[in-house]
């Protein structure tokens, strides 16, 4: 076993924790320890320099646009452009949050980020891409408590449901006095700041196989923006947040020993693309 003194997790903000581990043997070690703690899930990123940021996001800053309905007028040009391309008679699907989550499995961009409920899976999307100009010295797997941050989120919802009644009450008790932009959204109920979306389609075979599932901020900000200014706490280590860093010279030896776990490309991705990324790894790691 690894010594636990070289995976102490620090805290680098309120909630969210970092732990380095100095090679695959160590992460493994580590997800062993972890393995009482359920209700985890987990995310995979090549560079531990990046942050938990929705390709739309990107994508909005790469544009330097500033328009309120951008997220609403993308949306909803990829509910038109998909017509006649989901196959025979496709199933309805009614919810938005359902429509990112299919965009984003076919290079959408959108306000969704995915997670999987295997840390082992959440590796393999940490390691699969080879190391670029622009690759850091560690790739990173995050740990998320999603009870926790549904919690948190439902509070948040409570105490503002709450304001906007006492608010109401306010207007119709003087209904000729002044008013705010923020006033008008008073009679409706308030959105939950952060949405887990488990989509129930069957078009997306991938999501099935990574066991995947996606989270949603509703506001503006970054997903450790949001954890730290709720400054909040779970059970165990006391992470909402965790990042796990490993090694980029592990990256042989991680796609190898996944491998034999069949976590691979022909796994995860059950078409042709896979089959071909999985081709392509035995020709691009020894003994894969």
């Amino acid at each position: 076993m690894t010594d636990p003194t070289e995976t102490m997790p620090k805290e680098i903000a309120p909630g969210y924790f970092e732990v380095s581990v100095p090679d695959w043997k160590g992460f493994q070690d580590y997800i062993y320890e972890m393995a009482t703690l359920d209700a985890y899930i987990w995310r995979g990123q090549r560079c531990d320099s990046w942050l938990l940021e929705p390709t739309i996001d990107r994508l909005i800053k790469k544009q330097s646009t500033s328009d309120p309905f951008f997220h609403y007028q993308h949306l909803e040009r990829f509910k038109l452009s998909t017509r006649g391309r989901r196959g025979f008679s496709p199933p309805a699907i009614k919810d938005d949050n359902d429509w990112w989550a299919l965009g984003q499995h076919h290079g959408l961009a959108t306000p969704l980020l995915d997670w999987t409920t295997s840390p082992f899976v959440a590796a393999f999307f940490a390691f699969a891409d080879a190391g670029m100009t622009d690759q850091t010295d560690y790739r990173a797997i995050y740990a998320l408590h999603f009870p926790t941050v549904e919690t948190l989120s439902n509070q948040n919802r409570y105490k503002e449901n709450a304001r906007r009644n006492t608010r109401l009450k306010e207007i119709q008790k003087n209904p000729d006095g002044s008013r705010t932009i923020a006033d008008l959204i008073c009679t409706g109920e308030a959105e939950p700041e952060l949405v887990i979306i488990r989509p129930q389609s069957d078009e997306n075979q991938r999501l099935v196989n990574q066991g995947g599932l996606f989270t949603r901020l509703t506001q503006k900000g970054l997903l450790e923006e949001w954890i730290n200014k709720n400054n909040q706490e779970t059970d165990g280590d006391g992470a909402v947040l965790l990042k796990i860093l490993v090694p980029n010279s592990e990256r042989s030896i991680a796609l190898r020993m996944l491998n034999r776990m069949n976590i691979n490309p022909a796994s995860l991705f059950p078409d042709l693309a896979g089959s071909s990324m999985h081709c392509n790894l035995f020709s691009e790691i020894e003994n894969y």
